[in-house]
């Protein structure tokens, strides 16, 4: 293989651009329904990638730490073998769809009017789609990337990634050695703002996860009966206090840069170091885009599960409620407080799962290609940093001294709401926007990096 220096336009010609969406389309048709607790078959879609990998003479091995739930990985090697390698990680489950509330069926991957429609079309089948075409390319092309570059297909990022990434950082870190950043999904997309303007944020930073098990104990009896130890009530009363709780502003380094750079993209001027700066007032000014930043501003619980009792008649001796936790980083300590005091001396919590939050540093060359990569392709869009409001693999890859970025990119026509198709109905993705993002993601894997 050649060393780089081959345009970007030449190396991605019109079968890279059709791969990209084709790959999505049959990608989509294999299901890998991640319904928790275990229950998710991955294997076939690792199959698929490991061939499509062959094909172009890229090896790639298939690693499970339970049967089915499989994780391709493969390294590339760049031109200087003595240059940090990059790690480029996409999941290959998603998470469950009803095909009685979708226009089409959910894992037909139709391809309708130039859009791939879809589980998995934005989460995030896509994203592996075009990995996939862009180093077939190179192989057609007979050039190589600048530097290593290690490609993980993971299984069970939509539950714990116990047997995803998990597993890889756990068991074959070697498999990363020399991987110093890494980009995943959850970035470098358009976002339409106010006025025509086109924002490309990319994720630098995520919130922890912390799901919790509150446990409520009391005493069992008859329904009919006045019992003012009831399980049920000691846990309502704790889920109500943890769904009107409003926590603190708390902005860390990521989202201030995020509301410095969004602000001024839009002409308004912000400074979060403002003596008496009001973080809701200028998020009422940024219009649509306080969508970016709105839910990192703070840490946040969520109620999501309820269970207690088997019979309308009988008063339980438990009850049990489960709650969606996100922190901010260097948040957690405020966190561990605020649910003991929310939860009370009636009710019992404990982490369901946990994983640290991330910080990735904006001012970093790696930003700065990202930016260059997507600006060369849309000259007028703006690129922002923020922080994404849940989490990634890149949380279980940071435990390898790996720095994470979401970096996808794709460019979204205007009208086209990308955020709540993210495990919402009718998943779709233009095509056109899988061409852009396969160029995108070309030039910046082939760029030749000076440092990390």
């Amino acid at each position: 293989m050649t060393d780089t220096g081959v345009l970007s336009e030449e190396r991605i010609d019109d079968q890279a651009l059709d791969e990209a969406v084709r790959f999505t389309s049959e990608l989509i048709r294999i299901d890998t329904t991640n319904r928790g607790d275990g229950d998710c078959r991955e294997r076939p879609a690792a199959e698929y990638v490991a061939g499509k990998l062959d094909e172009a003479g890229i090896e790639a091995t298939l690693l499970e730490k339970a049967p089915g739930r499989t994780n391709v990985v493969a390294r590339i090697r760049g031109a200087d073998p003595d240059a940090d390698a990059l790690l480029v990680h996409g999941h290959l489950d998603v998470v469950p769809a009803d095909p009685a509330e979708w226009t089409v069926d959910p894992f037909s991957g139709e391809i309708r009017d130039g859009v791939v429609w879809g589980r998995g079309a934005v989460d995030m089948k896509n994203t592996d789609a075009m990995v996939l075409a862009i180093v077939r390319a190179w192989a057609r092309a007979g050039v190589r990337p600048p530097r290593d570059i290690v490609l993980a297909f993971t299984a069970d990022e939509e539950d714990t990634g116990d047997v995803g990434s998990g597993f890889l950082a756990d068991k074959h870190a070697g498999l990363f050695e020399g991987c110093t950043i890494g980009i995943g999904e959850s970035g470098g997309y358009t976002f339409h703002g106010a006025g025509g303007l086109r924002l490309y944020p990319v994720a630098a930073g995520e919130r922890g996860t912390a799901w919790l098990r509150l446990t409520a104990h009391g005493t069992a009896g008859h329904g009919s009966k006045v019992n003012g130890d009831n399980a049920v009530s000691h846990l309502a009363a704790a889920v109500d206090r943890i769904g009107a709780y409003r926590w603190p502003v708390r902005l860390t380094p990521t989202v201030r840069a995020a509301l410095t750079a969004i602000a001024a993209a839009q002409g308004i001027e912000a400074d979060p170091d403002a003596p008496g700066f009001d973080v809701d007032e200028l998020l009422d000014k940024l219009g649509p885009a306080r969508a970016l930043v709105a839910a990192t501003v703070r840490n946040s619980a969520n109620p999501t599960m309820l269970k207690a009792g088997y019979k309308v008649n009988v008063i339980p001796g438990t009850a049990v409620a489960h709650v969606d936790g996100r922190v901010v980083p260097g948040g957690e300590e405020e966190f561990l407080a605020t649910m003991d005091e929310l939860t009370g001396p009636a009710v019992r919590w404990e982490f369901h799962h946990r994983h640290t939050s991330l910080a990735a540093p904006v001012d970093a060359p790696v930003f700065a290609r990202m930016r260059a990569a997507i600006e060369r392709f849309d000259p007028e869009g703006r690129v922002v940093p923020y922080c994404m409001s849940g989490g990634t693999d890149a949380k279980q890859f940071a435990r390898l001294g790996i720095t994470g970025y979401g970096f996808a990119p794709l460019r979204l026509p205007p009208g086209f709401d990308y955020q709540p198709l993210f495990h919402g109905v009718d998943e779709r993705v233009p095509a056109e926007a899988l061409h852009f993002g396969t160029r995108v993601l070309d030039h910046f894997l082939m760029d030749r990096p000076e440092e990390a």
